[in-house]
């Protein structure tokens, strides 16, 4: 089969696209094979090998990971011998980070327990820009953010996977949500339902003396004692990505301050596929729908991850692996 080899860390244009072997599944394992897959910014900081602690996981020199990719939506091909709740010819979708990544690939086996139906009414293109980036969102604004109606929420990177998705899984809980993020991306937004929209070459919101029950960081690039002051008395700052060594700064400095100005400020642990029944509900009921940008062709994927991170893309970066 074909897939995108990762031989070694440094630029995404050193990806080489080669030949490799089919797998087969174990007895806990499914077949799957690949239709759509997306770009993360997990792809990008493992194929570039930044920040460090990235090696530190994934091997200094010689890689644990040579198939990246984390977002799949495909079709069963075959099921191991104690495999019960699925069979060939299911439709799924997943996050591929908590067992190896592999998804920039024509095939890839998985196992059984992060498996999750695909609804019949979305095509896998959409289903494959969701997991990962859909999951954060809803960890990040429900489950850690605790938001609750009536309330003013900004997501910095509204622009981004997290953004789009976020606005729409906010919708139900009648909230006033900013998005931050490049001019470009302002029209976009405002389509989805932001109430107001700011681009962050303009304005800086942490400056601006405004204050919010709830942000949704995916940029996390000022400093924690920015992000204090921009929340108000009882509420709640959640980054699920950006500079690493803001990202650090907030979870050794921000849960301190925490303890002295009634605020919380927090870094989100991700948990890859917990939730996403949830998400296919609210996709069978009309209440979500990614932006897609793309889809793109599977040897353009190099390409693409660098497109990501030049964060010029909107929404999802989705490509079709047979196209």
């Amino acid at each position: 089969m074909k897939a995108i080899l990762l031989k070694e860390y440094g630029l995404p244009g050193n990806l080489e696209i080669g030949d490799v072997a089919k797998p087969v599944p174990n007895e806990k394992e499914v077949l799957v094979k690949i239709h759509s897959v997306s770009i993360n910014d997990w792809d990008w900081g493992l194929v570039r090998g930044k920040p460090f602690i990235i090696r530190l996981f994934f091997g200094l020199r010689k890689l644990k990971i040579n198939i990246p990719g984390i977002d799949i939506s495909g079709t069963i091909e075959a099921v191991g011998s104690n495999v019960s709740s699925f069979k060939a010819g299911d439709k799924i979708y997943c996050d591929l980070s908590e067992c190896g990544c592999g998804a920039f690939a024509e095939y890839v086996c998985i196992p059984e327990n992060i498996s999750c139906r695909k609804p019949s009414n979305i095509s896998h293109n959409d289903a494959s820009a969701l997991p990962h980036a859909a999951l954060l969102a809803l960890q990040g604004l429900v489950e850690k953010g605790k938001v609750k109606s009536g309330q003013s929420v900004l997501i910095n990177g509204a622009g981004g996977g997290v953004g789009t998705l976020g606005v729409q899984i906010l919708k139900p809980y009648g909230v006033k949500v900013t998005g931050v993020d490049s001019n470009e991306k302002l029209d976009m937004m405002k389509s989805l339902g932001y109430d107001r929209v700011l681009d962050y070459k303009q304005t800086d919101f942490t400056d601006t003396g405004e204050k919010y029950d709830l942000i949704l960081d995916t940029k996390s690039n000022r400093s924690v004692f920015k992000y204090a002051s921009s929340i108000k008395q009882g509420g709640v700052y959640v980054t699920v990505g950006g500079s690493k060594f803001r990202l650090l700064e907030v979870a050794f400095i921000g849960w301190f301050i925490s303890l002295f100005i009634g605020k919380k400020l927090s870094v989100l642990i991700h948990k890859p596929n917990r939730g996403l029944d949830r998400i296919s509900v609210l996709l069978e009921k009309g209440g979500l729908k990614p932006v897609v940008d793309g889809p793109y062709g599977f040897e353009q994927i190099p390409d693409l991850i660098q497109y990501f991170g030049e964060g010029r893309h909107l929404g999802k970066i989705v490509v079709e692996i047979d196209k």
